[in-house]
């Protein structure tokens, strides 16, 4: 039974997807204009709705970085609102030509932008990625398929409503964002055999819960794996500006995907600065595990493991490790790391191309906190996930990312000898 439902929303995503793909772009900034106004009028009952999820998570002894995540306050919502403001001033990312030529038998060929289609969006304890998802797919010209997880079900529920306001506002059918309130894991797997109907799932939230989309999906995939961030502080760094970066990147909002997981150190100044990072990083709360050389610098440092090294903690605990040099420092980042966002701090302008140009991630800093990789921030409105694939997209997946393209052909007449 819940298969056939699946099927069927999918069936009519795919019939919209073709209305979506010709809408015009007043059309749809009118529609993102009508939903910015209606997020801020219907802001109490949103934040009624996610108070019932935000009990249930409190209830279940949820981490403060998951409550964190979950919750929705007038600020936020006014952030969703202006996010969406952003999205309607951005280009169309669709129709436009990309490449052009016009080969010898006068056949006129233009390589234009294309919508992927229909987008399976499926997520855990944001609500905001209810909104950010389906504002950014709607202007791409994608239909959308929002699948939640039960923790936000309550927001996610008031939040498509709203959404749903704004469609029928301008007598768009409500298919074109449909959102599955269901929460069981059947609907999920139901979800991502869709193979006649849905052309890309993107998956959004923790490492299992991406992990297991990867598995099961008959789909292609667009994965945000894990945010095992890296901030490698040289021997060449302003320590000033190291210490801010330092608890910019881990202690802003240590429960995003851009937060710093691992501090790397150069040998040649641990001894030095390692006793200055540990007091501010316990001053803020930060629980520290070191490598063996850092604990042998501080003493009642927890011993890191090895697993430490490859674990995205969401949370104010961080691994120190001290390295030989930059060369040992990328090394670790390319083992360890997820391919995410990762900085050098260093006025050695030589290490720091060296870095920028090796460490094989999405978001490579210099002198900046990884903090940054965002798609608000990248000036794209806002991101329906950081990709840390290379195909399709990298980074933050904004309007652009969620294009394919397509030739046209025109001619006059022209046959292939």
């Amino acid at each position: 039974m819940m298969e056939t439902k699946i099927q069927e929303l999918a069936r009519q995503a795919k019939q919209s997807s073709y209305q979506l793909a010709t809408l015009s772009t007043e059309v749809k900034n009118d529609v993102l204009n009508s939903l910015r106004k209606n997020l801020i009028n219907h802001s109490e009952n949103l934040l009624v709705a996610n108070k019932k999820d935000l009990n249930y998570a409190k209830d279940q002894d949820q981490s403060s970085a998951f409550i964190d995540r979950l919750t929705l306050n007038h600020d936020r919502i006014i952030a969703m609102a202006d996010a969406l403001t952003t999205i309607i001033e951005l280009e169309d990312p669709n129709q436009r030509i990309l490449e052009s030529q016009t080969i010898s038998n006068g056949l006129i060929l233009e390589k234009t932008s294309t919508p992927l289609g229909v987008i399976a969006m499926i997520y855990e304890s944001r609500p905001n990625v209810t909104i950010d998802a389906a504002a950014l797919c709607f202007k791409s010209g994608n239909a959308v398929i929002l699948k939640g997880g039960k923790e936000a079900i309550h927001s996610n529920r008031a939040l498509h409503r709203v959404i749903v306001e704004a469609l029928k506002e301008h007598s768009l059918s409500e298919v074109c964002v449909q959102f599955i309130d269901h929460t069981e894991r059947a609907a999920t797997h139901a979800l991502l055999q869709q193979v006649d109907f849905i052309d890309v799932v993107i998956p959004r939230g923790g490492k299992n819960l991406i992990k297991a989309i990867t598995e099961q999906s008959q789909l292609p995939v667009i994965k945000h794996l894990d945010g095992i961030c890296h901030i490698y502080i040289d021997q060449a760094a302003d320590m000033d500006m190291a210490e801010q970066i330092i608890i910019n990147a881990k202690c802003q909002r240590p429960g995003v995907c851009n937060a710093m997981e691992t501090l790397l150190i150069h040998q040649d100044i641990a001894k030095k600065v390692l006793p200055r990072f540990v007091e501010m990083l316990k001053e803020q709360g930060v629980r520290l595990k070191g490598c063996e050389q850092s604990c042998k610098i501080i003493s009642n440092l927890e011993q890191a493991s090895e697993e430490d090294w490859s674990t995205e903690y969401l949370d104010l605990i961080l691994s120190i490790k001290i390295v030989k040099n930059t060369n040992a420092a990328i090394h670790h980042i390319n083992y360890y790391g997820s391919g995410h966002s990762d900085s050098i701090v260093t006025e050695d302008k030589g290490c720091a191309e060296q870095f920028l140009q090796q460490v094989d991630s999405a978001a490579v800093y210099h002198n900046a906190s990884t903090r940054f990789t965002d798609g608000e921030v990248f000036g794209k409105g806002a991101e329906i996930g950081i990709s840390t694939d290379k195909l399709h997209a990298r980074g933050p997946v904004g309007l652009k990312e969620l294009t394919s393209y397509k030739y046209l052909i025109r001619g006059t007449g022209q046959i292939r000898d």
